[in-house]
């Protein structure tokens, strides 16, 4: 039975915290760190844009500075945190770009400085599908011998319409074929998913939620955030979309839980976008009240994980 259920109480899904107090025995904090790596949809290889929603940080707004060396930006990291977690125990999150997409020599030496510390439990890599070369994932897997490695894939959606509007890239197939590669050497998988990407229906959204379901070990939930400097930003200033409002982000989360088997860890329920940088949707900054608000909706539906596959 999945850690999510214990004593007098039901939790409404497994959480990364959930997972962590499991795998480890106590809390484990992520500390967001930058491997100095770019894109091929940035550096001219695909293309020069980037993905039509990704900001100029790479999504890794809160990460530490690639112009530090990995042990500054883990004490760096690790000092950012201390006023809210009095832990001693973190995964190294290498988050913003694609972390996996660099010479293996360089990428080599990053994960192993990054993995160094003893207070270091784990390694967590975010990067693309299609910038997993059999070199590297033998590089992961050495790693993963010596302490766990988990592995996340940007994919957003599973529909090829939307993966050309958002600029992905890459078919399907390619980060299927990853997934079976990372499992066969024991590695974790951690799918992302973006929610309310312009023209899908929920109906969509939900058929991402349940094929992914079948492949992934955990799961990114997103909100579709609207970020000034982005493509993205341009087409939402034109009219051609709207952002979900809360209700009905909170209606497709609910309904996405429900359909996810009850061993998949759920990492992430909203996202945080740079306030300083967000266009839309502006309720999303009052993390507090969009939380409140998602749980009191799971409390009334008496929502489980898992209960409509």
């Amino acid at each position: 039975m999945p850690y999510y259920v214990y004593n007098h109480l039901m939790k409404h899904y497994y959480s990364l915290n959930d997972y962590y107090k499991e795998k480890f025995g106590w809390k484990v904090y992520k500390l967001s760190l930058s491997s100095g790596c770019s894109c091929p949809n940035r550096d001219g290889t695909l293309d020069t844009r980037g993905c039509i929603f990704c900001s100029q940080g790479g999504s890794g707004e809160f990460a530490e500075s690639a112009y530090l060396s990995v042990t500054e930006q883990l004490r760096a990291a690790k000092k950012r945190v201390e006023q809210k977690y009095k832990g001693a125990s973190y995964i190294a999150y290498f988050q913003p770009y694609s972390n996996t997409y660099g010479d293996p020599s360089y990428l080599r030496a990053l994960y192993y400085e990054a993995i160094a510390p003893h207070c270091v439990v784990g390694l967590s890599v975010a990067t693309r599908p299609d910038c997993l070369s059999d070199e590297i994932i033998t590089l992961l897997s050495q790693i993963n011998r010596v302490k766990p490695v988990t592995v996340e894939l940007g994919l957003q959606t599973i529909h090829e319409s939307t993966a050309k509007y958002i600029r992905r890239g890459y078919p399907l197939s390619v980060y299927e074929e990853a997934v079976e590669k990372l499992h066969r050497e024991n590695i974790e998988v951690v799918t992302h998913l973006i929610l309310g990407l312009p023209g899908e229906t929920t109906q969509m959204m939900l058929d991402s939620v349940r094929y992914v379901g079948q492949h992934t070990d955990g799961i990114k939930l997103q909100l579709l955030h609207v970020i000034d400097g982005t493509d993205l930003a341009e087409e939402y200033r034109k009219g051609k979309f709207k952002t979900l409002s809360l209700e009905e982000y909170t209606d497709i989360l609910c309904r996405s839980i429900e359909l996810l088997p009850e061993k998949v860890v759920i990492h992430r329920i909203t996202g945080d976008g740079d306030k300083r940088s967000l266009i839309a949707p502006l309720w999303s900054a009052d993390k507090k009240r969009v939380l409140n608000y998602i749980n009191s909706e799971m409390d009334k539906r008496n929502l489980v994980q898992g209960s409509k596959l």
